[in-house]
């Protein structure tokens, strides 16, 4: 089994293990979304093909040892971070990139200055352009996905402070009451700032 298989192998076990309803639709609706194929990003981390369900998993990754931290220290807040929740919030937080890249063909100097053709992603927001977090909740709803509210809160603010735009009053506030709400917030931000910026970085 190739990288790749496998990546998606574990990443569908693991959302069956949550015994969540209609689970089943969700991994056939991200199979014809092509998310099982898609880059992580454009040009910085995982921006290869089937790099997002890898950056899913190393979000995943990263939010379980977290959490295992945060229960060693405190056993009271499993109630509040329990694992099908940091499972399904880590795994499913970028399900909006799925339909944005394109593969494309381009020119492109080499390091002697000669033109050479290379393939490259370019990416569009023309589908559901109501942002990066609300996409990803809004297609899982879709996709028939009974989210609970801390996942919603976590899937939307999981870019954490970059995602919020201090000079508007109901976004700062919003973000903000999301994280008193629940630290499923809080600890899928953390899980994939150490994905993208530790796990994922070249050394």
């Amino acid at each position: 089994m190739d990288n790749n298989a496998s990546n998606k192998d574990r990443f569908c076990q693991l959302l069956r293990s949550t015994g969540r309803e209609n689970i089943e639709y969700v991994i056939e609706d991200l199979e014809a979304y092509g998310f099982f194929e898609a880059p992580a990003s454009v040009r910085n981390h995982y921006n290869h093909p089937g790099g997002l369900v890898e950056h899913s998993l190393n979000v995943y990754d990263a939010a379980m040892m977290v959490r295992e931290g945060i229960l060693a220290r405190r056993p009271e807040m499993e109630k509040h971070l329990p694992a099908e929740s940091v499972i399904l919030a880590s795994l499913l937080h970028d399900v909006c990139k799925a339909n944005i890249y394109t593969l494309v063909n381009r020119k492109r100097k080499n390091e002697i200055g000669l033109w050479e053709d290379v393939k490259e992603y370019e990416i569009s927001y023309k589908s559901l352009p109501i942002g990066h977090g609300e996409k990803s909740v809004v297609m899982l709803m879709r996709m028939g996905l009974d989210l609970e509210d801390d996942e919603i809160l976590a899937i939307r603010w999981h870019m954490g402070p970059w995602a919020v735009d201090t000079t508007q009053i109901d976004i700062d506030r919003s973000y903000r009451q999301a994280i008193l709400n629940t630290p499923l917030v809080p600890l899928i931000h953390t899980a994939d700032t150490i994905a993208s910026q530790i796990f994922e970085r070249d050394c």
